[in-house]
This record gives C-alpha cells, structure tokens and sequence, in this order.
C-alpha cells in the first residue's frame, strides 16, 4: 500500500518490546502504527525463549523416560529418540503460542500491522515500502542477532545459530557449541539429554555472571551426564569439513583439535541495526546498540529504544519492564526510568540456575565488605531428597540488619523458586520476613526458610540469648 499517514507511536519491531509497547500504546487510545519485515513474534517466540524451553522440556522428559532411578544413584537405559518428532513438537509448541503474537491479534487491539522494512528518511519520517509513516514517537524494538566471532576459517554460512538450530530436523552425532553463557549450556544440555555427544568451548569460564559455587555444581552435573567442557581455551582456527568441523585451540600453549558433526556458535548477540537509517534519524549508536537514557529515550528525545537492540541486559522479561517504562512516558508523560537492582536471571539447565540482586562479589565491592552469606546445599531438603534431586543449592547475601541484596539458587524449579526473592530484593525485605514466613512442607522452595534459619541461628542460640531464656524461666506463662 503506497501513500502517507500519520500515528501516535510507531514501533519498528514486533518482537517481545515491540508488541509489548505497540498493545500499551493502542489500547490506552494512541494511534500506533506496528512494522514488522520478518515473523511476527520476532527472536523470542520463533528463534529463542519458546522452542529453546520447549526443546529442553522434550530433553528432560526423554532423560526422565530413559533413567532408572533408585536410592543414591542413576542408570542410563538405551532407548531411540525420535529426533525430528522432537523438533515437531517444538513447532507445535510455536504454533499454539503464535496467534497471542500474530498480525490478526494486534490489529483486533487497533494497531495498524505494516509487513515490510522499516528505515528513516528523516527524524520524524520512516519508509516502509512505498509508505511514509509520519509519527510524534518512534519506538526502536529490532532486537538482536546471533554474533560470529571472527575466528579464522569460520564460515557464518556453515555453523549453526539460534536461527536455524531448531530447524535442524537430524540429530548431530557431536555437536561442538562456541560459547558457555546461557545459550550454549541451554542447548548442550538438551542435545546431550536428545542422545548427541556434546562438547563446550569457551574462551573464560562458564556462566561468568553467575555464583561461582553454584555454577561449579552445575559444572560437575554437566560432566556427569557426559558433556565435555573446555574452559580457558583461545580459538585458533575452524576447519569446515565435508564429513564435520575441526576446531582448533590453545590452552595455556598446549595444542588440541576438537572434531565433531556441527558447531552451534553461542558467542553473545549483536543488536539489529542494519537497514534502519539511524544517520538519517540522527540517533546515535555503537557495535553494542543503539544509546539511550534511563528513561529509553534515545538522542533524538522523541524516538525511544528498548529491547535486545539497546546496550543493557537482554532478557524478554527485561523487555517487557522496558515496555512499561515506554508507555508510561508517551501515554501518560510520566518520567519513568528503568531500574535493573531486582534484575533476575534463569539458565535452563537441568538442575536450573537462577540469581537476583547482587552476588557476592559485588556485594562486597559495593557494601565496603559489610555483607553476610548463607549457603545451604538442596540435600537438606526433604522434597529434594525424596525425588534423588539434590544436586543444588541456595546461596543468599545479606547486608547490614539482614537485608536482602541477592540470591543464587541452584535447583531443579530454580526458575520459579527465585521469585520470593525477586520481591524481597525489589522491596528490600530482611531475613525476618522469610523467616516468618509458613511455607507448605514438603517443597523445595522450604530451602528459604533453611537459609533464613541459618542466617539467625548464631544470635538466637548465641550465648545472651541463652543466659536470657534462663532468666526467665521462673516467670509464669
């Protein structure tokens, strides 16, 4: 459709921070115009959060159908997976999970859904196809896309990314993953539950963001369920085969060639700039995306930025606090900015890894030292025990009078036991609030009372105390 309109909010991007904005805008009575060049949904719904937990949930239930578990230990079974029918039904996950996303859905709330490029002609012109949108807010929401690291010999067109390792309908004999953050342990833990052989490499060390107790933990199951870690290792060169790929590394000057079937690069994500005409726009950007203020908006006041395509933590939950925070300033002129002190975090492996607040290295860094820890293993807990799933642990930091300023939990539901403590760090609760808490036994969220148990057993049983119950002991009830 050739012509000119005009709109209150156009939003660039209909991935989660785009759609997120774009049914604010439109149902709080904005004209909002949506352009969107590929798939509705964008990263998260075809290429990221949805078939990677639904990949890792068919994995899990494949390990559970084929372990024979009895007290203290666990045997593999030989029994074939159905590779592809694993990769229908993650398609069918995407499937059921699309029409929340979809074109039809949006233009229902009163969103004008323009399928085509979207670049800027001007600061407050942006083509799409033979149509100029004209619009008093821009909303910038591209996202972001798998980085290639330039190692010599890689060919972008020969490895395997988030775009197209759901798409891979025969199962790798050895696939070789480039990358140890949450994308490369998410994926190796589910191929390598799927029946492949899987090696990780890395440069630094696994989950570098994440406690480094509780990621040595998950280091040791990893190993155990057979996946291969390679930490610390400098890549030489990719050798693209016709019967595989050849990697070559260093390691601390010692030589050493990893083969295997394919490599899925999970070396980070560069945000999605491409094409949009930000010189034209007048907004400023890197190679680490577009700046904003913490308010989102961009050098251009009226054109604001969220999502994987800004510098700042990549998460779809964090883009839909940014989305609020967008709405809130063009609907009701409200000065909201972004605050990432309770920003959570979940890697999906099996046991899960979850963390809010601050850990404790950089709690001692911003405290000046003054913070306390508590670390309590998940075989303390009789849910954890019962189901032979004690591989975990929780590790909570504290500062003065208690107060909560992070949490780590290693555990099979890890994702969801966190959110008690995305509130306490959110509304700065102590150790008391847990500690009054009644929590439904037996459940392995009860490991939050453990640990705020642990936190006041050395003043409850400390000897004033003590010497105080006995003074009172003659006293009548």
């Amino acid at each position: 459709m050739a012509g000119h309109s005009t709109c209150d909010v156009c939003v660039i991007g209909a991935g989660a921070a785009g759609l997120s904005v774009a049914a604010g805008t439109a149902r709080l009575g904005l004209r909002t115009v949506l352009i969107e060049r590929a798939r509705m949904g964008g990263e998260c719904l075809n290429t990221g959060c949805v078939p990677s937990k639904a990949l890792l949930s068919a994995a899990k239930a494949a390990h559970q159908r084929e372990t024979l578990r009895s007290p203290g230990r666990s045997e593999l079974t030989s029994s074939p997976i159905d590779f592809a029918g694993v990769k229908d039904g993650v398609q069918a996950v995407i499937d059921a999970i699309a029409p929340h996303d979809s074109a039809e859905r949006f233009e229902a709330l009163g969103v004008t859904v323009i399928a085509d490029t979207a670049q800027f002609v001007d600061a407050r012109t942006v083509r799409a196809g033979q149509r100029h949108i004209t619009a008093r807010w821009f909303v910038i929401a591209t996202g972001s896309k798998a980085f290639i690291p330039a190692i010599p010999g890689l060919d972008a067109g020969k490895v395997l990314t988030n775009d197209s390792i759901f798409q891979l309908r025969e199962r790798p004999d050895h696939l070789v993953i480039i990358g140890a953050g949450p994308i490369g342990i998410e994926m190796a833990v589910a191929h390598r539950r799927l029946g492949c052989q899987v090696t990780v490499i890395d440069r630094a060390s696994m989950l570098v963001n994440d406690e480094p107790e509780l990621v040595a933990m998950l280091r040791d199951r990893m190993q155990q369920d057979g996946i291969t870690l390679v930490e610390g290792a400098d890549l030489i060169a990719v050798d693209h085969r016709k019967d595989g790929v050849a990697v070559s590394l260093d390691l601390g000057g010692a030589r050493q060639t990893i083969t295997g079937s394919q490599v899925f690069v999970a070396a980070g994500r560069a945000p999605v700039v491409d094409g949009l005409g930000l010189e034209a726009a007048g907004v400023s950007y890197d190679r680490k995306g577009i700046a904003v203020d913490r308010r989102l908006r961009t050098s251009q006041r009226h054109i604001f930025a969220l999502g994987d395509v800004i510098d700042g933590p990549r998460f779809t939950h964090v883009a839909g606090h940014q989305a609020g925070v967008v709405v809130r300033n063009l609907a009701f002129r409200l000065p909201a900015k972004v605050n990432y002190d309770a920003l959570p975090w979940v890697t999906f492996s099996d046991p899960e890894l979850s963390h809010v607040g601050l850990t404790q290295a950089r709690a001692r860094k911003e405290m000046d030292g003054d913070v306390a820890v508590q670390f309590v293993r998940l075989e303390k807990n009789d849910r954890a025990v019962a189901e032979h799933r004690t591989d975990g642990a929780i590790k909570v930091v504290t500062g003065r009078g208690g107060r909560i300023l992070g949490a780590s939990i290693l555990a099979p539901a890890a994702g969801e036991m966190i959110s008690l403590w995305c509130l306490a760090v959110q509304r700065r609760m102590t150790m008391k609030a847990i500690s009054d808490l009644m929590l439904p036994y037996p459940t392995m969220g009860e490991i939050a009372k453990a640990a705020a148990g642990q936190h006041f057993e050395p003043i409850i049983f400390g000897a004033r105390v003590r010497k105080f119950v006995r003074a009172l002991r003659w006293l009548p009830i």
